[in-house]
């Protein structure tokens, strides 16, 4: 009973050796290749079909270092979650009036949305498309708002605002409102305060 029991506990710690350390590195090289796949794709643009896990865009939050940045894929399938941040479907793209919604671990897969609870009102989070830059400025703290997963009023146009023609652009930031796995999601919005051309 004593060795099932040892090899049931090394077992579940080699499984959250993995979870943790494991999914990050083979998350870590994904988004990498992403994020090269995208500036190739954007030095030699080709009429691209998009699908899920299709790299869109970069995006970049100061307040995580200056260095800090991860692409955005198509869709936020449990797949898509482990090659960047997902774009949810039927969602805008950034700069359009409309709703532009992410989704992002806080642990596990690279952890890229590991550190947003710690943003706060006026925060920016940048976008960079093939043509644009586009900054966006929080309204609130990720802190502030949780929801549960049948919330979907917060990927609306307008979020909360269902019969409202949007005018806009705003973006929405979801991430697990605990670190340990939970369907409640914590969620930030923001407006877009700035868009620079690129060339």
């Amino acid at each position: 009973m004593g060795v099932v029991l040892l090899l049931a506990g090394l077992g579940l710690l080699g499984w959250a050796g993995w979870q943790y350390f494991g999914t990050a590195l083979t998350s870590n090289h994904r988004m990498d290749q992403a994020e090269t796949r995208l500036r190739d794709q954007w030095k030699a643009p080709a009429k691209t079909t998009t699908t899920a896990g299709t790299p869109l865009v970069l995006l970049r939050i100061p307040r995580f270092g200056k260095d800090w940045q991860r692409p955005v894929v198509e869709g936020v399938g449990k797949n898509d979650l482990t090659r960047g941040i997902g774009h949810y479907p039927r969602t805008q793209l950034p700069g359009e009036p409309g709703n532009f919604a992410v989704a992002g671990h806080r642990v596990t897969h690279g952890s890229p949305f590991g550190k947003l609870l710690d943003l706060r009102k006026g925060d920016q989070v940048i976008v960079e498309t093939a043509d644009a830059i586009y900054t966006y400025e929080l309204d609130a703290s990720p802190r502030d708002l949780t929801v549960k997963p049948t919330d979907t009023w917060v990927l609306e146009p307008v979020p909360g605002k269902p019969r409202e023609t949007p005018t806009k652009s705003v973006i929405t930031l979801t991430t697990c409102q605990d670190l340990f796995h939970s369907p409640d999601r914590s969620v930030a919005f923001g407006q877009l305060v700035r868009v620079d051309k690129k060339g």
